[in-house]
């Protein structure tokens, strides 16, 4: 097979990863939790490391030898983990849902010529590719999305299940969402603005702003942008009660003398009540629109993505969609098809010529349908 990919986090999205990659390449999956690593075990050819790789040492000698490293792991541990893969001169492909700026790694990145292509999912991921292949070729006046993964059947008393860090979920709850309006850019609580959206082959779901522009903010001139999550309707209420009660804090209370961090309690007793079981099935959908103009002429297109789970493999959709899109990148470098150093986020990727298609086309060729209309 010649090349080998070290994946970093065996979850399901990271064992997505891992058994897509190993049809082409050597792959090893590095894990802490033996449990999380028995499915690829049990087959698939996938050799599987039982340690923390958040011990330098550790993480050093498992990627010693690696053509590239994923990063599937917890968004609070990914930019300390990207920062030691740089410091060791490997190549890397991230999907971490990490709170700090991954840009601020970019002059280590270049000076290790190295590459590191971030947020390589679905949203963030395609959505901001979307706005970075556009914006090579219109000038782009307005970007909206909305984007979400839920189960097809709503069980009470969340309806809504997950492939994810349940921390990393919470995250959408709690961090501030910033859009931009009129060339200014807003910041509001996230929940805020919400809206009833009907969607063909789902029906009705609720919109909300979130912080899902992620490196956009920086990267693009785009003077009105905005990204909202999809859940069930009424998912705000019950959420906004936990929020506002602080289940979801991580300043430390006091219990019978001892320090706990109520998000840490929260992320325990949810894990289990989000896991997708085996053969539950679910959906992501992705709506999006650039509008703008093409010299003097009005242009605007829109995207619809969708995909479900897969009977046949028993893979999630919300794995797939995640998973398809980071073997996509990963791909491009390992083949050649992409070789620029430094962060690099997935707009800057998308502009490059012919790479963004190849990413589309990878993703319908493994049954994600995507419907790109012109809308003028």
């Amino acid at each position: 097979m010649g090349k080998k990919v070290v994946v970093l986090g065996g979850g399901l999205v990271g064992s997505t990863i891992a058994m897509e990659l190993s049809k082409q390449y050597e792959v090893v999956v590095a894990d802490i939790n033996d449990k999380t690593l028995s499915k690829l075990k049990r087959g698939f050819g996938v050799e599987c490391i039982q340690t923390d790789i958040t011990e330098r040492k550790k993480l050093e000698s498992i990627i010693e030898d690696a053509d590239l490293v994923i990063g599937a792991i917890p968004g609070k541990l990914g930019y300390d983990v990207i920062k030691r893969v740089i410091e060791a001169g490997k190549n890397m492909v991230d999907i971490s849902f990490l709170p700090e700026d991954p840009l601020d790694l970019d002059d280590r990145a270049k000076h290790k010529n190295v590459t590191v292509v971030i947020d390589a999912g679905i949203a963030p991921g395609v959505s901001n590719m979307i706005v970075g292949y556009h914006n090579s070729g219109m000038k782009i006046d307005r970007y909206e999305c909305m984007v979400g993964g839920l189960p097809f059947e709503r069980e009470w008393p969340w309806e809504y299940k997950a492939v994810f860090s349940p921390s990393d979920v919470i995250e959408e709850y709690v961090r501030p969402a910033r859009y931009v309006e009129n060339g200014k850019q807003i910041t509001k609580e996230a929940f805020s603005d919400p809206e009833l959206v009907y969607f063909k082959r789902i029906g009705t779901l609720e919109a909300w702003n979130s912080d899902g522009l992620r490196t956009l903010l920086k990267t693009m001139k785009v003077p009105n942008m905005v990204e909202k999550t999809l859940r069930y309707p009424g998912t705000i209420e019950y959420l906004k009660v936990l929020r506002e009660s602080g289940f979801f804090s991580h300043q430390e209370i006091d219990v019978n003398g001892i320090k706990i961090k109520p998000i840490d309690v929260t992320t325990q007793l949810l894990m289990p009540k989000w896991e997708l079981k085996k053969g539950e099935e679910d959906f992501t959908i992705l709506k999006a629109k650039v509008l703008g103009y093409a010299g003097k002429e009005p242009v605007g297109y829109e995207y619809v993505l969708f995909d479900k789970y897969d009977s046949k493999t028993g893979i999630h959709s919300m794995s797939r969609t995640t998973g398809y899109t980071c073997t996509a990148v990963a791909g491009l470098i390992l083949d050649g098809d992409f070789n620029k150093t430094g962060i690099i986020t997935p707009e800057e990727l998308a502009a490059t010529d012919g790479l963004f298609p190849k990413i589309i086309n990878y993703l319908e060729d493994r049954g994600v349908d995507v419907n790109v209309s012109r809308l003028y």
